[in-house]
């Protein structure tokens, strides 16, 4: 496994899901950042995750890696590296008492193991990405899928955008935004992370009080 640096996520980058949570579509990339100590990969073991927070939800997401330092004009193509599923697990009642009081996302979004993504496969180009969908599967059931092009903001203008107002290189990954279908996690869940059919990752969630 490639060093993780900076973890970045969009936010509300799928129109359908912004409804699903009565929420605004924005009008440019949204970000927000978990550190590294959220980021696990899944390898079929146990996922710990907080018991005692209220519900924790599931955001499946396709997740890249920047593979050289960003420059200007550089494409999608020769940045992204590598690509996996991930999922952003977020802490939706502490979330939305953090919307109430207008303050950042950081402690419903950054706990650690709340970046949850697949093995790294090589990135085989925009366009072909886009002719596969990507899935969440609990405990044998489909509950989750998409594809990037139904994104608001496509691969080019998230990293355009983040390598301008925050810095973008070797190492970073970007969670991508997640589609509708989002939902609550239950201790004991079998999770398995799916690209074009074929299980990437997966991992038991284990809902602790002691965490």
């Amino acid at each position: 496994m490639k060093e993780i640096k900076n973890i970045y996520c969009v936010g509300r980058n799928y129109a359908a899901h912004a409804k699903e949570l009565n929420n605004e579509v924005p009008s440019s990339p949204f970000l927000f950042s978990k550190p590294t100590h959220a980021f696990v990969e899944a390898r079929g073991q146990e996922i710990h995750l907080p018991g005692n927070r209220g519900s924790i939800h599931f955001e499946t997401e396709l997740v890249v890696r920047i593979g050289k330092e960003y420059e200007s004009g550089m494409k999608a193509d020769e940045a992204i590296d590598s690509m996996a599923i991930g999922i952003d697990f977020t802490l939706r009642d502490v979330q939305t008492e953090l919307k109430k009081k207008g303050h950042p996302w950081l402690l419903a979004k950054g706990f650690p193991h709340s970046a949850v993504v697949s093995e790294f496969t090589a990135f085989p180009g925009v366009e072909k990405v886009k002719k596969a969908d990507f899935m969440l599967m609990i405990n044998g059931e489909k509950v989750q899928h998409g594809n990037i092009q139904n994104m608001i903001f496509n691969l080019q203008t998230i990293l355009d955008f983040t390598a301008e107002n925050f810095g973008l290189g070797e190492g970073d990954i970007i969670f991508t935004g997640t589609p509708e279908g989002v939902g609550q996690v239950k201790d004991g869940d079998h999770l398995s992370l799916v690209w074009d059919n074929i299980v990437l990752g997966e991992c038991v969630i284990k809902l602790t009080e002691s965490y």
